[in-house]
């Protein structure tokens, strides 16, 4: 059960924030300041490539890798495959982990590697493997770790993933003045699966990209991305009161449900799948998503069933003081930038009221390029995860 009263109070967030959960989603555009200066330092501005790889593979752990590889394709809109190479193994043995090259990858395709531990056997072994193979590769991790020598040593390009002093805005500072609440811790988890960290590994394979003619990802590209997440984080901080904050009003609305993500476009729906794993893995929040026509199709029979907001088999007049409070559906609509007379978003608005449902809406500011709005609904969905998680107890 959500406590509505803890999104209210900046100084009760900040204590509940034993993870510093709001500050690494705060520092998300910080994130891709630094990622891109370091991307320069490393060479990677400079790269003159010849041509465009056949594929591009991806491998790393966690769910910021996998959507760094679906933005990478949505982005690209289709100009080279992008693969995510999916690990085998058990969790409960991360260091067990192993990525294996494609029987076909050759010299003719681009590996890469993203990580912010660097400390993976599984993917020294990968890196190995595509050398013999004459794949080119490139890393993202930690300088010093096994993933980033190797890469040097077998003739890729190890670009330093964004580790460094990271300077943000306090999202716990009152916005004119004044100091957070006091002692507010100020550690970072720094796993694949946090906040900010899918910024720091996808700016340099944006800039990589760019220099490939995949992604227009220039150096004012990225400003505008990495302001872009400061807005939303000014927008989304913990100061900000819930009627006028989109993360907080987003939390309080999916909170005892069943969020059914729905996207159109190819950005929207990377996206959408990101916020799932994301609601699904910070506040335990079970979450689905499909894309546009057929998400009305493949979730029809939940809009329609027992999780719908009219199902109530029992008695009307049961006394339901001490009964749970029921888990049902509810639709989020993620846009690219579709215009409110567009023919899905009609369909899905006539259907949401149809059937009951409780509709929410994320799209981005008007005029926003597709890197923009992939960011601003990420970020948005990102706090929201935050506060359901601090909010519901479950950030500890």
């Amino acid at each position: 059960m959500l406590d509505e009263s803890l999104l209210d109070s900046p100084e009760a967030l900040g204590r509940a924030d034993a993870h510093g959960l709001l500050r690494g989603a705060a520092e998300a555009g910080a994130h891709v300041r630094t990622a891109a200066r370091q991307a320069a330092e490393s060479g990677l501005t400079e790269l003159r490539p010849d041509g465009r790889p056949r594929s591009v593979l991806v491998a790393g752990p966690g769910p910021a890798t996998a959507c760094a590889a679906d933005l990478l394709g949505a982005l690209s809109n289709g100009a080279v495959p992008v693969t995510l190479l999916r690990p085998a193994g058990s969790l409960a043995a991360p260091g067990a982990l192993r990525w294996t090259l494609p029987g076909w990858a050759g010299p003719v395709d681009l590996l890469l590697v993203i990580t912010p531990d660097g400390t993976e056997a599984g993917l020294t072994v990968l890196i190995e493997q595509a050398y013999r193979r004459g794949c080119t590769v490139v890393s993202v991790s930690p300088p010093t770790a096994p993933v980033a020598t190797l890469t040097g040593e077998t003739h890729g390009l190890a670009v330093p993933v964004a580790t460094g002093p990271i300077v943000a805005r306090d999202p716990y500072a009152p916005a004119q003045g004044g100091e957070g609440p006091a002692g507010q811790p100020s550690p970072r988890q720094g796993g694949p699966g946090a906040p900010g960290t899918l910024w720091a590994l996808l700016t340099p394979l944006l800039v990589l990209a760019d220099r490939l003619g995949l992604v227009p990802a220039g150096q004012q590209v990225l400003q505008s991305l990495a302001d872009r997440l400061d807005d939303v984080a000014e927008r989304c901080g913990p100061v900000v009161a819930t009627y006028s904050n989109p993360g907080k009003t987003l939390a309080t609305e999916l909170s005892g449900t069943l969020p059914l993500l729905w996207s159109e476009g190819a950005v929207a729906g990377a996206a959408a799948r990101h916020c799932a794993v994301t609601f699904t893995a910070l506040p335990g929040l079970p979450a689905l998503a499909a894309e546009l026509p057929e998400a009305m199709t493949e979730h029809g029979a939940l809009l329609a069933g027992a999780l719908a907001a009219a199902a109530d088999p029992d008695d009307f007049f049961r006394d339901r003081v001490e009964d749970p409070e029921a888990l049902r559906a509810r639709v989020v609509l993620l846009r690219e930038h579709a215009p409110d007379g567009d023919s899905a978003v009609v369909a899905v608005r006539d259907l949401a009221y149809a059937q009951d449902t409780p509709l929410s809406e994320l799209e981005p500011a008007e005029g926003s390029t597709l890197l923009e709005a992939a960011a601003e609904l990420i970020a948005t969905a990102d706090f929201a995860a935050v506060y359901l998680a601090l909010a519901g107890g479950d950030a500890s």
